[in-house]
């Protein structure tokens, strides 16, 4: 059998999605988190100036490369966010002890929020990205994915008990659009669920002191666990409309909405890229300047059925597939 060593952020429960469209394949699959910690001063550190946490991330990798050594893998994928912890010498070095792999990175971030990335493009085979504008010979422009789970949901017919709902980490620049997009839409849309995550009360301080986004924010409206299970299930099968907003530095399309494409529900986002992709319509999806209107289709119309041959090119198995084989 096949063996994969799949390196990325332990959040919510993507690890899982991939691990299992990983398995399917024929893989078994050891996952290693990108950083030492899911600490928030570690995260935090991490994204700043990771120089802070060298000795730190220097013994946890030499334990990532105790507990590999043993294995000879035939896939090394890499999913990196703000968040990846290992430096360009150990990246170098995984490459050597796992010489038979392939070595495949994508990129969950923009290059403009996370330069970084860039430097250890060399030791990978293939490159891809979400960001459009990140993409050339090197690294190939390649959408997010919907899982298993939100299939389901579009497969079904449901009974909406919210007309919109978020839920999501409370960048300032996405927690500003989400809260006017939310009052606005009040006067059509009646019932709602937010769900503002930050990942402690720490960065819900500093961010009240130097973001004015959230100068007038009460840590009353923000939650330090994230939503995830049943009830983060729950909540996106009984909702109509899902609100989206990508955080400052992004142009890909955030995971939300390619979630909303597999469970066949409507869209309301900030990213005016999303009209140059093939599964665009004005019913489906409505792109938010700063105000809403009602007359539009997305609001008059049913849901628009997409096209299977799109609606499955955005899978986690087309996704795993086009990276893995190049199919």
């Amino acid at each position: 059998m096949k063996k994969a060593l799949l390196i990325m952020p332990d959040f919510f429960n993507y690890t899982d999605v991939i691990t299992n469209g990983l398995k399917k394949m024929g893989y078994t699959v050891e996952f290693i988190n990108d950083r030492p910690s899911n600490n928030a001063f570690v995260k935090a550190f991490i994204r700043i100036n990771r120089k802070f946490l060298s000795l730190y991330i220097k013994k946890y990798f030499n334990k990532v490369m105790k507990k590999t050594s043993g294995t000879n893998f035939d896939l090394v994928l890499l999913i990196s966010g703000q968040s990846l912890s290992f430096s360009e010498s150990m990246i170098k070095k995984l490459r050597i002890k796992q010489k038979n792999a392939v070595f495949i990175l994508y990129q969950w971030d923009s290059e403009r929020n996370f330069p970084y990335i860039k430097k250890v493009q060399y030791y990978f085979d293939k490159c891809f990205t979400f960001e459009k504008n990140d993409s050339n010979k090197k690294v190939k422009f390649l959408p997010l994915f919907y899982s298993d789970y939100y299939k389901k949901i579009g497969s079904k017919k449901t009974n909406n008990v919210y007309d919109f709902c978020f839920i999501g980490t409370a960048h300032p620049k996405k927690y500003s659009f989400i809260k006017k997009m939310s009052k606005q839409l009040s006067k059509v849309y009646k019932k709602k669920f937010i769900y503002f995550y930050l990942p402690s009360k720490i960065v819900f301080y500093y961010r009240k002191l130097h973001d004015s986004a959230f100068r007038n924010a009460n840590i009353q409206e923000f939650h330090f666990t994230p939503l995830i299970g049943s009830q983060f299930n729950k909540v996106y099968e009984k909702s109509k409309t899902v609100l989206d907003s990508p955080q400052d530095g992004q142009d890909g399309l955030t995971i939300r909405v390619i979630e909303a494409l597999g469970a066949r529900k409507k869209i309301i986002t900030t990213n005016k890229d999303v009209m140059n992709y093939d599964f665009y319509s004005e019913n489906n999806i409505y792109i938010y300047d700063g105000k809403f209107d009602y007359s539009s289709p997305f609001f008059k119309e049913e849901y628009k059925p997409v096209d299977n041959v799109i609606y499955q090119k955005y899978s986690i198995e087309n996704w795993l597939n086009y990276m893995i084989k190049g199919e």
